[in-house]
């Protein structure tokens, strides 16, 4: 990124906002996120914040959760039907497609500060994006759905851990609280409420990419604080062009190995649900609730994804609803609650 933008910020470098009076007392006022912003990471919305749903993080980070849990059923029903890598190319371009209509006018406004931080718009992209979408995909269709939720249940402490390093952030203890009975709960979603289930997990190739991920997924969200201070459908635009031709190269090689689309149901069904859902509106969540609390509180609201896979596989495939399923939806529901609060 060398001689496309000034050097990416570090915990010494990040601008300190100018105090206000909605910064609780007690706070150093130190900002997490660049220049115009004044919401600190420790820092919950306002009074004037909590109104709306997008400035309500804790209802557009369930609705980023309730999105992916979407997904990741989506990713096991196409598993050997739909080429990953072309479904992840296509749901970051034809996600730019679908906004550039209603952001050609801001993002014209925004084109100098996109030009003066568009290394760290790749960086973000390339990590949270690109990356992070294609390994997903191939994840999924190469292990199990429940060695997934064992991986997708240690995104909080990744991204604690993260922050941690990258910024010297620190858990509070509710947070701490939060992730740990929360945790509680997906394991006792995951195991059914029988420790030995984890005893006799085996792990594969597919495992070993949902971990990494998790890895990426967890230095993205820090370092969302990075972000440009940009209009954030213009965010959303460039991190979505930006992913989608990062992606290309490694679509056109699938597309030699043989594996494409197939013109089915099935298969454009998921890419208008990944397109709509799982990247617009819950990456666009996703950041909104990043930016408003901060990632080591918004990290605890992953666990709510088993919660939603549960509900939604009970709706949509008649599973019913067993009693694992509420001791685990009450485990998570007050580790989220913990962590709001925290």
């Amino acid at each position: 990124m060398a001689g496309l933008v000034p050097a990416i910020p570090t915990r010494d470098t990040l601008c300190r906002p100018k105090r206000d009076a909605r910064v609780k007392p007690g706070h150093d006022g130190e900002g997490w996120l660049p220049d115009g912003y004044f919401m600190t990471v420790e820092q919950g919305p306002g009074p004037a914040a909590r109104h709306g749903l997008y400035n309500n993080a804790y209802l557009v980070l369930a609705l980023a959760s309730l999105c992916w849990s979407g997904n990741h059923l989506m990713g096991r029903a196409i598993a050997g039907h739909v080429p990953p890598l072309t479904i992840s190319t296509l749901r970051w371009l034809l996600a730019a497609a679908v906004l550039f209509p209603f952001i050609r006018g801001q993002l014209a406004r925004d084109w100098p500060v996109i030009r003066r931080y568009f290394g760290v718009l790749v960086y973000l992209a390339l990590i949270g994006g690109a990356v992070f979408g294609a390994l997903q995909f191939v994840g999924l269709q190469l292990t199990a759905a429940l060695n997934v939720s064992v991986m997708n249940s240690l995104g909080p402490v990744f991204i604690a851990a993260a922050s941690a390093a990258m910024f010297g952030d620190r858990l509070t203890r509710g947070q701490f609280a939060g992730i740990f009975v929360s945790l509680l709960g997906v394991l006792a979603i995951i195991t059914r409420l029988d420790p030995g289930v984890l005893t006799h997990l085996s792990f594969n190739i597919g495992d070993i990419i949902i971990f990494i991920n998790m890895i990426l997924w967890a230095v993205y969200s820090a370092s969302l604080r990075w972000r440009p201070p940009i209009h954030p459908v213009s965010f959303m635009f460039m991190f979505c062009l930006i992913s989608g031709t990062a992606m290309l190269p490694l679509m056109a090689w699938e597309y030699s190995t043989g594996f494409r689309l197939q013109p089915t149901v099935l298969t454009f069904s998921a890419i208008a649900f990944v397109t709509i859902f799982s990247t617009i509106v819950a990456f666009a969540s996703w950041t909104r609730g990043v930016e408003l609390i901060g990632p080591n509180r918004a990290g605890v609201f992953l666990h709510l994804i088993p919660i939603f896979s549960a509900l939604l596989t009970g709706a949509l495939l008649g599973e019913p609803l067993m009693g694992y399923h509420v001791a685990g939806f009450a485990l998570i529901l007050l580790g989220v609650w913990c962590a709001a609060r925290g």
